[in-house]
């Protein structure tokens, strides 16, 4: 029997919201650092310099700056994406003329994926924003950029609404929707395609595969995504940041002013980190989506 749309909708989005708090909690640190050299990609050396620096002077609690933000945004982004991935899929079947129940191919989930993202930047972008800012927070104060005193989450927010009002939380919205709908694309259809390797190699169906599978699944499609969309995160980054001292330049200015003036490799800043975190990371946000959509489905779908 069919489960009930509204019912679909809401496992998703709460499995959706199990992989995102997975996500943040196993990879925050990372990203703290991936943040920092992509916004000063001259203060530091490298990835260990940029971790251990931060460690230092800030302590633990500094590679976790921006986690509240960062988990809110993650289980925003990832309750708006999975939930609009069912229904996304729903409008594959129906432009591809295929039965409701219909299993989709990768690359039609692919294209699911990207359609989906769309939904989720919406929910992402204010949220991101706060979280690039706090974590880049002690850099643009050593810049003589912005006075100190932008240390929580509420000074940030008083400060983009002073300054900008609502819309100030929007800053690099384009340039977030042009990094997730290629990059959600490749996210979703490498995770399927993985895991359709592995239940050919095993003889098992895809949602049996076990926990290993599943986990390098979802690191392999984190690593795919970023791979394609690093440079643009840089650029988002970026504008994200640097807005906080004044109006910034839109996407296309910003990137070939970062091209121009530093080169290509500046755009790459911070990838290290990036790959380090994303297996974990998105190993566990694809184990904590897959097993609690499973468990719901069990318990609430008779």
């Amino acid at each position: 029997m069919a489960t009930h749309p509204a019912l679909q909708a809401a496992i998703d989005l709460s499995a959706g919201a199990a992989g995102g708090a997975a996500c943040v909690f196993s990879g925050q640190p990372f990203d703290t650092a991936k943040v920092k050299m992509q916004t000063f990609p001259t203060m530091y050396r490298g990835f260990l310099d940029c971790f251990v620096s931060t460690y230092r002077q800030e302590g633990l609690r500094g590679l976790y700056r921006g986690t509240s933000p960062a988990l809110l945004a993650n289980v925003a982004e990832n309750s708006v994406l999975f939930m609009s991935y069912g229904f996304c899929q729903h409008a594959v079947r129906f432009v591809s003329r295929q039965s409701g129940e219909s299993e989709l191919s990768d690359l039609q989930k692919a294209c699911a994926g990207s359609m989906a993202s769309v939904f989720s930047s919406l929910v992402l972008c204010p949220t991101e924003l706060v979280k690039c800012r706090l974590q880049a927070m002690r850099e643009m104060e050593a810049s003589g950029r912005i006075a100190s005193g932008h240390k929580t989450v509420w000074s940030v927010v008083r400060t983009v609404m002073r300054t900008s009002g609502p819309l100030g939380f929007y800053e690099g919205l384009t340039t977030t929707i042009v990094r997730e709908v290629p990059g959600y694309f490749c996210f979703f259809g490498a995770y399927e395609l993985c895991r359709s390797v592995f239940a050919g190699y095993l003889g098992a169906a895809k949602d049996d595969i076990g926990v290993v599978p599943l986990m390098f699944s979802g690191g392999f499609a984190g690593a795919c995504l970023w791979l394609v969309v690093y440079p643009i995160d840089c650029v988002k980054s970026r504008i994200q940041v640097h807005s906080l001292a004044g109006r910034q330049q839109g996407f296309l200015r910003t990137f070939v002013g970062v091209v121009h003036t530093e080169g290509v490799a500046a755009l790459y800043s911070g990838l290290t980190p990036t790959m380090i975190r994303t297996f974990p990371a998105n190993g566990a946000l694809f184990l904590a989506y897959e097993l609690s959509r499973k468990m719901m489905m069990e318990h609430l779908v008779s």
